[in-house]
């Protein structure tokens, strides 16, 4: 049988206590390399959260690598330079720059004027305050507490106290990493990209909220009858539930890479970089962290309980089931069963001695006369 129909039936038997400690040990180094990220290079901000101006122009036959020549040309070596398309599907090229001079912007648009051998007028400069980014900023932390202080309720009432905390930590951990990596690759952080986290974190509790609840469903199966600690009951529910969380991920995942290779690199809708970007990273890491990151935190919480504490410690110290055939075998009343145990010395059966008070058994009476013939 295949590994792939073993997973379809549930049949598959990973070992997900051992994983989980590599998943703690990866988790770990990504987010050391975050915080390293963040605090050396920063996070590439937008115009919208620095502030400054965004120049547009018609240039058909202009290149990245000419544009920022021309820029460099005319002391404009900071400024940002997009290729896009326009909805007429026309090319223009887009620079963006933090100054919120008048004279750098009248430099920016003569150049990129310049650029399409068009006229000035062709160009059009928009001017953000950094005050609006500032805004969006505090909207987007707002909504998140809310976000999480709900979703900390209600879990709580539907499913325990410690799969919230877990589901939080794991909401933590796609934080710190994604914008980790945003920070380490460079990727620019616009208002769309703000708007598409949001959404990953929705996505990232659904998938943790569906393994909880298989947990939850074989929670009654851990204890000594069946010989299973609690992170070996999540083990098995992760291996009952990994197929449906791992298609809904990769199901969720191809439409955004569609877009994202398609609607970016092909059609050149820069504005669905910024979008899709957030989307891909957060669906893989939000994926990652519910099996990796949610489920052994709560093992982790309940496991400290004493009840699953003093399971695994019987279970880990050798302590075996009673044999039902076994305590069967013998009878009542101290009498010898027919598995009596013998003597070593002799190898006879071991007669048990009669309690005392217990009333020995009749002998049977036996007919001392013959039978007579008729």
């Amino acid at each position: 049988m295949s590994a792939f129909v073993q997973a379809l039936r549930g049949d598959n038997s990973i070992d997900f206590t051992r994983w989980w400690k590599r998943g703690l040990v990866l988790s770990v180094v990504l987010i050391v390399i975050s915080i390293a990220s963040l605090g050396v290079r920063g996070l590439n901000l937008g115009v919208e959260f620095t502030g400054g101006v965004s120049v547009e122009g018609p240039a058909s036959e202009v290149t990245i690598d000419s544009a920022r020549e021309a820029l460099n040309s005319a002391g404009l070596a900071g400024a940002r330079v997009q290729i896009i398309t326009s909805s007429s599907g026309e090319k223009v090229v887009r620079v963006q720059t933090s100054s919120e001079d008048p004279a750098t912007q009248d430099l920016v648009r003569t150049t990129v004027a310049g650029l399409g051998a068009s006229d000035p007028s062709e160009v059009s400069v928009t001017a953000v305050s950094a005050s609006w980014g500032a805004d969006v900023t505090q909207q987007a932390l707002r909504a998140m507490v809310f976000f999480l202080a709900a979703i900390m309720v209600y879990l709580t009432l539907r499913l325990e106290f410690r799969m919230a905390l877990g589901a939080i930590v794991a909401t933590v951990h796609d934080v710190l990493i994604t914008v980790g990596l945003y920070s380490l690759f460079q990727f620019e952080v616009s208002p769309g990209t703000v708007v598409a986290f949001l959404m990953v974190l929705g996505y990232s509790l659904y998938d943790t909220v569906v393994i909880y609840d298989k947990v939850k469903e074989v929670e009654p199966m851990m204890g000594m009858t069946n010989r299973m600690t609690y992170a070996a009951g999540a083990s098995r529910a992760m291996n009952l539930v990994l197929l449906r969380s791992l298609n809904t991920s990769i199901t969720s995942l191809l439409p955004v890479l569609s877009l994202l290779v398609i609607g970016s690199l092909v059609l050149g809708a820069v504005t669905l970089n910024q979008f899709t970007i957030a989307l891909a990273i957060g669906l893989a890491v939000g994926t990652y962290s519910s099996i990796m990151i949610a489920v052994p935190a709560v093992v982790w919480l309940k496991e400290r309980e004493p009840r699953y504490r003093q399971l695994r410690e019987r279970l880990g110290a050798g302590v075996s089931k009673p044999d039902p055939a076994a305590a069967g075998a013998g009878t009542s009343g101290g009498q010898t069963g027919p598995e009596s145990p013998t003597d070593p010395s002799t190898g006879s059966p071991t007669v048990r001695p009669t309690p005392t008070g217990a009333i020995p058994p009749r002998p049977r009476k036996r007919s001392g006369g013959k039978s007579k013939r008729r």
